[in-house]
């Protein structure tokens, strides 16, 4: 019992700082090689807590629902957040619930997927070359009012 006390404590100093360490910076991906982007959707929040993207590069978005409801990731600027926030309330409870199908004008959609509980649903996307400030939320009835956004870097090679 000692023993393995012993080696409980003298492992906390190896991990001391581990969550302050910078995150790398990004190889950026290429049309020939994607850069795989990997979000968890649970009630009411997205990990990681923010999301690294490169001006131009080409990414493969891999959107896991580890929730009970269905999630979606939009990720857009604060135009493209509006629109799918304003979109998605107007059919608010409609049967059978949160529904897929809506849709905003195409100069303000963003990226979007929906992901039922449980799934995964994966996109290959270009992020725009002259991205600005961008999050990461979902706009099923209710969820982006609790918080479910999350910041995205924009990092400049």
């Amino acid at each position: 019992m000692i023993l393995l006390l012993t080696a409980c404590v003298l492992s906390f100093p190896a991990c001391e700082g581990e969550g302050d360490r910078p995150t790398p910076r990004p190889t950026p991906g290429t049309p020939a090689s994607p850069r795989e982007v990997n979000v968890i959707a649970r009630e009411y929040a997205f990990s990681p807590s923010t999301v690294d993207l490169v001006p131009g590069e080409t990414i493969v978005l891999h959107v896991v629902n580890a929730g009970l409801d269905v999630h979606e990731a939009v990720v857009g600027d604060a135009a493209t957040q509006d629109a799918w926030e304003a979109a998605e309330a107007a059919v608010a409870g409609a049967p059978p619930g949160p529904t897929p199908k809506v849709s905003v004008p195409p100069g303000v959609a963003g990226l979007r997927l929906v992901v039922r509980s449980g799934e995964r649903a994966d996109a290959t996307w270009v992020v725009p070359p002259d991205a600005g400030s961008m999050v990461v939320g979902c706009h099923i009835p209710g969820h982006w009012a609790r918080g479910m956004t999350v910041p995205v870097r924009v990092i400049v090679p």
